[in-house]
């Protein structure tokens, strides 16, 4: 492919990520917040045991959505500019409807007929398997709403959409919990199928797609290249699924709910905190990063800019949380039955880097629409995972699940900067990792200083001071070498 030359585009579109970013941030920041809040909330309402069955719960809803539901909405993000140039939307929507509601019936005639396989499988109690098989029904439509909403640049609709939902799940939850007590883990099941299905109707007006959707004829050519970017996209989703969530499953065949319960809020104390901070980003940039790329402009130099964001924000945190990862564990854990996630924090936390670094590094693959590649490099590195945690897990516990999944994540990361597409290898950012690594000098000492003298300081507050000592030792280097420049 040959790029022409466009910087007014270029620098048009950037300019709009940072604005996206704006309007996304609440969404994401909130979304942050609201899995901060219910890590105390849930694990001081629930057992560990009980928290352990939620654990499970939704890794099996997250496992099915994979394959049944939400690549469809990635692909309608992907192709939706596309064929709205063309003029189609009311039949590319219909083909898409039509994909999601076959899904639907296959994945219940697939359940009901392999039930026992797979209560075998996932290990869950058949009222909690009804009811996530249920719960998929407004999640899959939530899903394709919510990637019609980012490709129609409604950052804002999707941000007063994503605050909602996770709220009124969270108090619909609490009151739930404390009302009918006998309801334990099925309380967070049910009010997440209430609060989706009211977004539901709330996102079908904010992307205005009772005016676009008409019921038409399917068209057979929208199929083809749906299909051949999606189930590609399944099967990768599937494949980082087995890395992240396959550990609960395995630790709860041998340990139980309990110890599967400690995995989960390993998870709830970084993943479900730190990716919605990281995706602020990609989430702003990607769609414009897709449109840039179908005008033929060269889209590595944005990618590369702001994956160097991305570590700037990324490598601070996750350091300083895993520095203090006893601290920042008993900050949000109120169970002590569950303190002892606090090992797994370092490991998933960095482990979340390498995922979520993956984003950038992958993205070649889907503009280039080859997403096997992908597909193959995560499922490889999945596969290592399993065998990790199988091997790790009798030998070293929660330990060893954490240095499964931080290897499987580091492994898929590796594979992802080696294996690249001609024209749209992403240029690592050297300059702002160099300028990262320099500035991380006096944070180092500081936090020397804090271990030698620190002692009655609050862990909380050093751990604020030390991001404060690296932001402004960064600024500082940055400014210099702006200046010498």
């Amino acid at each position: 492919m040959e790029y022409v030359v466009n910087k007014e585009l270029e620098e048009k579109e950037v300019k709009g990520i940072f604005s996206d970013m704006w309007k996304y941030a609440p969404s994401k920041l909130c979304g942050m917040f609201g899995n901060m809040i219910t890590v105390p909330i849930y694990t001081s309402l629930f057992t560990s045991e009980q928290y352990g069955l939620y654990t499970i719960s939704i890794a099996m809803l997250s496992f099915l959505c994979i394959i049944f539901s939400d690549w469809v909405g990635l692909a309608g993000l992907r192709f939706f500019r596309h064929h709205q140039l063309e003029n189609v939307l009311p039949k590319y929507m219909t083909t898409l409807v039509a994909i999601i509601t076959i899904n639907m019936l296959l994945m219940f005639t697939l359940a009901f007929t392999f039930r026992h396989p797979m209560y075998d499988f996932f290990h869950v109690p058949f009222n909690y398997f009804l009811g996530v098989l249920f719960l998929i029904i407004p999640v899959a439509v939530r899903a394709l709403l919510s990637q019609i909403l980012r490709a129609q640049l409604k950052s804002v609709s999707y941000t007063v959409a994503t605050i909602l939902n996770q709220f009124a799940t969270i108090a619909l939850a609490y009151w739930l919990a404390k009302t009918f007590s006998g309801l334990g883990a099925a309380s967070i099941l049910i009010s997440m199928g209430i609060s989706i299905s009211l977004i539901d109707i709330m996102l079908l007006y904010m992307s205005e797609v009772h005016k676009i959707f008409k019921i038409q004829k399917i068209e057979w050519k929208f199929i083809g290249p749906i299909m051949k970017y999606g189930i590609p996209v399944a099967a990768t989703s599937l494949s980082a699924w087995i890395i992240t969530q396959s550990n609960k499953f395995i630790m709860n065949s041998i340990s139980g709910f309990s110890k599967a319960g400690l995995v989960g809020a390993g998870y709830g104390l970084t993943m479900s905190i730190l990716m919605p901070l990281f995706a602020m980003i990609t989430v702003a940039a990607i769609p414009r990063i897709y449109n840039l790329y179908e005008a033929k402009v060269d889209v590595r130099p944005i990618i590369s800019r702001f994956m160097g964001y991305y570590m700037l924000v990324a490598l601070p945190v996750i350091a300083v949380m895993s520095l203090y990862s006893i601290d920042f564990t008993h900050i949000f854990v109120k169970n002590p039955q569950m303190y002892e996630a606090s090992v797994l924090v370092p490991y998933f936390s960095f482990g979340v880097f390498f995922l979520c670094l993956t984003d950038y590094t992958t993205l070649q693959y889907h503009l280039a629409n080859k997403t096997h590649i992908e597909f193959g490099i995560k499922l490889a590195s999945g596969i290592i995972g399993v065998i990790l945690n199988i091997i790790l897990i009798p030998k070293m516990g929660v330990i060893g699940v954490g240095l499964a999944t931080l290897a499987a994540n580091f492994l898929y990361c590796l594979l992802s900067m080696i294996i690249v597409i001609p024209k749209l290898d992403i240029y690592m950012p050297r300059n702002t990792l160099l300028s990262i690594l320099t500035a991380a000098i006096p944070s180092a000492g500081a936090f020397y200083l804090f271990k030698l003298y620190g002692q009655n300081c609050c862990g909380a507050l050093q751990m604020c001071l030390l991001l404060v000592i690296f932001y402004a030792a960064y600024y500082v280097i940055r400014k210099t070498l702006i200046t010498q420049e």
